[in-house]
Protein backbone atom coordinates (compact mmCIF):
# COMPACT_ATOMS: atom_id res chain seq x y z
CA UNK A 1 0.00 0.00 0.00
CA UNK A 2 1.40 3.40 -0.97
CA UNK A 3 1.99 6.25 1.46
CA UNK A 4 -0.83 8.18 -0.23
CA UNK A 5 -3.28 5.36 0.50
CA UNK A 6 -2.12 5.13 4.11
CA UNK A 7 -2.68 8.84 4.63
CA UNK A 8 -6.30 8.43 3.50
CA UNK A 9 -6.86 6.43 6.70
CA UNK A 10 -4.27 7.96 9.03
CA UNK A 11 -3.34 11.65 8.90
CA UNK A 12 0.38 12.33 8.85
CA UNK A 13 0.39 14.05 12.26
CA UNK A 14 -1.42 11.12 13.90
CA UNK A 15 1.08 8.72 12.37
CA UNK A 16 3.85 10.88 13.82
CA UNK A 17 2.26 10.73 17.29
CA UNK A 18 1.88 6.95 17.21
CA UNK A 19 5.43 6.52 15.91
CA UNK A 20 6.79 8.46 18.88
CA UNK A 21 8.76 6.07 21.14
CA UNK A 22 6.85 7.40 24.16
CA UNK A 23 3.46 6.48 22.74
CA UNK A 24 3.22 2.72 23.51
CA UNK A 25 3.74 3.20 27.26
CA UNK A 26 1.58 6.34 27.30
CA UNK A 27 -1.23 4.58 25.45
CA UNK A 28 -1.11 1.66 27.87
CA UNK A 29 -1.15 4.04 30.86
CA UNK A 30 -4.17 5.95 29.57
CA UNK A 31 -6.08 2.74 28.83
CA UNK A 32 -5.39 1.51 32.36
CA UNK A 33 -6.97 4.67 33.81
CA UNK A 34 -3.86 6.72 34.53
CA UNK A 35 -4.06 10.50 34.59
CA UNK A 36 -1.22 12.39 32.92
CA UNK A 37 -0.45 15.71 34.59
CA UNK A 38 2.16 18.36 33.99
CA UNK A 39 4.53 16.62 36.41
CA UNK A 40 4.95 13.92 33.75
CA UNK A 41 6.79 16.31 31.47
CA UNK A 42 7.45 14.22 28.35
CA UNK A 43 4.11 12.42 28.16
CA UNK A 44 2.18 15.58 28.97
CA UNK A 45 4.06 17.48 26.25
CA UNK A 46 3.24 14.70 23.77
CA UNK A 47 -0.46 14.93 24.61
CA UNK A 48 -0.40 18.71 24.31
CA UNK A 49 1.26 18.57 20.90
CA UNK A 50 -1.00 15.87 19.44
CA UNK A 51 -4.17 16.40 21.47
CA UNK A 52 -6.51 16.78 18.51
CA UNK A 53 -5.06 13.84 16.59
CA UNK A 54 -5.05 11.49 19.59
CA UNK A 55 -8.59 12.54 20.49
CA UNK A 56 -9.61 11.37 17.02
CA UNK A 57 -7.61 8.16 17.51
CA UNK A 58 -9.36 7.23 20.77
CA UNK A 59 -12.74 8.25 19.39
CA UNK A 60 -12.50 5.18 17.15
CA UNK A 61 -12.55 3.13 20.37
CA UNK A 62 -15.60 5.06 21.64
CA UNK A 63 -13.45 6.75 24.27
CA UNK A 64 -12.86 10.45 24.88
CA UNK A 65 -9.44 11.93 25.53
CA UNK A 66 -10.24 14.56 28.14
CA UNK A 67 -8.10 17.56 29.00
CA UNK A 68 -9.31 18.83 32.37
CA UNK A 69 -9.39 22.56 33.21
CA UNK A 70 -6.41 21.97 35.50
CA UNK A 71 -4.44 20.70 32.51
CA UNK A 72 -4.18 16.95 33.13
CA UNK A 73 -5.34 14.30 30.63
CA UNK A 74 -7.27 11.06 31.01
CA UNK A 75 -9.40 8.69 28.94
CA UNK A 76 -13.16 8.50 29.45
CA UNK A 77 -14.54 5.29 27.88
CA UNK A 78 -18.17 5.30 26.77
CA UNK A 79 -20.56 2.47 27.57
CA UNK A 80 -19.89 1.00 24.10
CA UNK A 81 -16.13 1.53 24.27
CA UNK A 82 -13.65 -1.14 23.26
CA UNK A 83 -11.58 0.11 26.21
CA UNK A 84 -12.95 -1.42 29.39
CA UNK A 85 -14.50 0.76 32.05
CA UNK A 86 -13.75 0.07 35.67
CA UNK A 87 -14.58 1.11 39.20
CA UNK A 88 -13.13 2.30 42.46
CA UNK A 89 -14.18 1.23 45.94
CA UNK A 90 -15.88 3.64 48.34
CA UNK A 91 -12.76 3.93 50.48
CA UNK A 92 -10.70 4.84 47.39
CA UNK A 93 -13.05 7.68 46.52
CA UNK A 94 -13.13 8.98 50.08
CA UNK A 95 -9.32 8.96 50.27
CA UNK A 96 -9.30 10.80 46.94
CA UNK A 97 -11.52 13.52 48.38
CA UNK A 98 -9.20 13.94 51.36
CA UNK A 99 -6.24 14.21 48.97
CA UNK A 100 -8.10 16.91 47.07
CA UNK A 101 -8.76 18.73 50.34
CA UNK A 102 -5.07 18.53 51.27
CA UNK A 103 -4.07 19.78 47.82
CA UNK A 104 -6.17 22.89 48.44
CA UNK A 105 -4.98 23.37 52.02
CA UNK A 106 -2.35 25.85 53.27
CA UNK A 107 -0.54 22.86 54.77
CA UNK A 108 0.52 21.80 51.29
CA UNK A 109 2.72 24.89 51.01
CA UNK A 110 3.99 24.47 54.55
CA UNK A 111 4.97 20.87 53.80
CA UNK A 112 6.46 21.84 50.41
CA UNK A 113 3.72 19.72 48.86
CA UNK A 114 4.86 16.53 50.61
CA UNK A 115 2.66 14.38 52.87
CA UNK A 116 3.00 10.97 54.51
CA UNK A 117 0.59 8.03 54.68
CA UNK A 118 0.16 8.69 58.39
CA UNK A 119 -0.67 12.37 57.86
CA UNK A 120 -3.27 11.43 55.27
CA UNK A 121 -4.79 8.88 57.66
CA UNK A 122 -4.93 11.37 60.52
CA UNK A 123 -6.61 13.95 58.28
CA UNK A 124 -9.16 11.36 57.19
CA UNK A 125 -9.94 10.46 60.82
CA UNK A 126 -10.27 14.13 61.73
CA UNK A 127 -12.59 15.02 58.84
CA UNK A 128 -14.80 11.96 58.39
CA UNK A 129 -17.40 10.33 60.60
CA UNK A 130 -15.48 7.62 62.49
CA UNK A 131 -18.47 5.25 62.70
CA UNK A 132 -18.92 5.36 58.94
CA UNK A 133 -15.21 4.84 58.43
CA UNK A 134 -15.22 1.79 60.68
CA UNK A 135 -17.99 0.24 58.60
CA UNK A 136 -15.46 0.12 55.77
CA UNK A 137 -13.52 -2.36 57.92
CA UNK A 138 -16.50 -4.46 58.99
CA UNK A 139 -20.09 -3.82 60.06
CA UNK A 140 -19.11 -5.14 63.49
CA UNK A 141 -16.17 -2.76 63.90
CA UNK A 142 -16.15 -1.08 67.31
CA UNK A 143 -13.38 1.45 66.79
CA UNK A 144 -10.77 -0.61 68.61
CA UNK A 145 -7.05 -0.22 67.98
CA UNK A 146 -7.22 -3.34 65.81
CA UNK A 147 -10.05 -1.85 63.75
CA UNK A 148 -8.07 1.36 63.28
CA UNK A 149 -5.05 -0.66 62.19
CA UNK A 150 -7.17 -2.51 59.62
CA UNK A 151 -8.57 0.80 58.38
CA UNK A 152 -5.05 2.19 58.05
CA UNK A 153 -4.11 -0.82 55.92
CA UNK A 154 -7.12 -0.17 53.68
CA UNK A 155 -6.10 3.48 53.33
CA UNK A 156 -2.59 2.45 52.29
CA UNK A 157 -4.07 0.09 49.71
CA UNK A 158 -6.22 2.94 48.38
CA UNK A 159 -3.16 5.17 48.11
CA UNK A 160 -1.42 2.50 46.05
CA UNK A 161 -4.41 2.36 43.69
CA UNK A 162 -4.51 6.14 43.40
CA UNK A 163 -0.78 6.20 42.76
CA UNK A 164 -1.32 3.90 39.77
CA UNK A 165 -3.95 6.37 38.54
CA UNK A 166 -1.47 9.23 38.73
CA UNK A 167 -3.13 10.96 41.69
CA UNK A 168 -0.04 10.93 43.90
CA UNK A 169 3.68 10.82 43.18
CA UNK A 170 5.70 8.62 45.56
CA UNK A 171 8.86 10.05 47.10
CA UNK A 172 11.39 7.44 48.13
CA UNK A 173 10.42 4.36 50.12
CA UNK A 174 9.32 6.08 53.33
CA UNK A 175 5.59 6.41 52.66
CA UNK A 176 5.92 10.01 51.52
CA UNK A 177 4.19 11.37 48.45
CA UNK A 178 3.38 14.53 46.55
CA UNK A 179 -0.24 15.19 45.52
CA UNK A 180 -0.84 15.65 41.81
CA UNK A 181 -3.25 18.16 40.31
CA UNK A 182 -5.11 15.10 38.97
CA UNK A 183 -6.90 14.81 42.34
CA UNK A 184 -9.28 17.46 41.03
CA UNK A 185 -11.16 14.51 39.52
CA UNK A 186 -12.46 14.26 43.09
CA UNK A 187 -13.37 17.95 43.28
CA UNK A 188 -16.69 18.83 44.83
CA UNK A 189 -19.51 20.31 42.76
CA UNK A 190 -19.86 23.69 44.43
CA UNK A 191 -22.14 26.59 43.68
CA UNK A 192 -20.73 29.91 42.61
CA UNK A 193 -19.39 31.72 45.65
CA UNK A 194 -19.00 28.56 47.74
CA UNK A 195 -15.63 27.83 49.27
CA UNK A 196 -14.38 24.63 47.66
CA UNK A 197 -12.41 23.53 50.75
CA UNK A 198 -15.48 23.94 52.95
CA UNK A 199 -17.52 21.96 50.41
CA UNK A 200 -14.92 19.19 50.48
CA UNK A 201 -15.00 19.07 54.29
CA UNK A 202 -18.79 18.87 54.27
CA UNK A 203 -18.80 15.99 51.79
CA UNK A 204 -16.14 14.09 53.72
CA UNK A 205 -17.94 14.51 57.04
CA UNK A 206 -21.23 13.42 55.48
CA UNK A 207 -19.55 10.27 54.22
CA UNK A 208 -20.32 11.21 50.62
CA UNK A 209 -17.76 9.00 48.89
CA UNK A 210 -19.05 9.21 45.35
CA UNK A 211 -17.31 11.83 43.26
CA UNK A 212 -19.73 14.60 42.33
CA UNK A 213 -19.76 16.01 38.82
CA UNK A 214 -17.81 19.17 38.06
CA UNK A 215 -19.55 22.01 36.24
CA UNK A 216 -17.07 21.79 33.37
CA UNK A 217 -18.04 19.05 30.85
CA UNK A 218 -14.58 17.54 30.99
CA UNK A 219 -15.04 16.86 34.68
CA UNK A 220 -18.45 15.20 34.37
CA UNK A 221 -17.48 11.56 34.62
CA UNK A 222 -15.63 9.63 37.23
CA UNK A 223 -12.42 7.71 37.49
CA UNK A 224 -11.59 4.58 35.58
CA UNK A 225 -9.46 1.96 37.32
CA UNK A 226 -9.63 -1.82 37.26
CA UNK A 227 -10.30 -3.25 40.71
CA UNK A 228 -11.86 -6.63 41.24
CA UNK A 229 -11.20 -6.91 44.97
CA UNK A 230 -14.27 -5.18 46.38
CA UNK A 231 -17.92 -6.24 46.08
CA UNK A 232 -18.91 -2.79 47.32
CA UNK A 233 -17.38 -1.01 44.36
CA UNK A 234 -19.53 1.36 42.33
CA UNK A 235 -19.60 2.07 38.61
CA UNK A 236 -18.01 5.46 37.94
CA UNK A 237 -19.97 6.09 34.75
CA UNK A 238 -23.28 6.47 36.56
CA UNK A 239 -25.38 9.58 35.95
CA UNK A 240 -25.72 12.39 38.46
CA UNK A 241 -29.06 11.38 39.99
CA UNK A 242 -27.78 7.90 40.73
CA UNK A 243 -24.58 9.33 42.20
CA UNK A 244 -26.54 11.41 44.67
CA UNK A 245 -28.10 8.23 46.06
CA UNK A 246 -24.81 6.37 46.56
CA UNK A 247 -22.24 6.81 49.29
CA UNK A 248 -20.87 5.14 52.37
CA UNK A 249 -23.53 2.98 53.95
Amino acid sequence: MSLTNIEEFMPEKLAKAIANPLFPALDNALRSGRHVSSEDLDNHALLIEFEQELAMFYKRYNAELVRAPEGFFYLRPRSTSLISRSVLAEIDMLVGKVLCFLYLSPERLAHEGIFTNQELFEELMALADEKKLMKLVTNRASGSDLDREKLYDKVKTSLRRLRRLGMIIPIGESGKFRISESVFRFGADVRAGDDIREAQIRLIRDGEAVVVHQQAPSQSSLLDEQDDNDDAEQDFEQDHDHADQEGIA
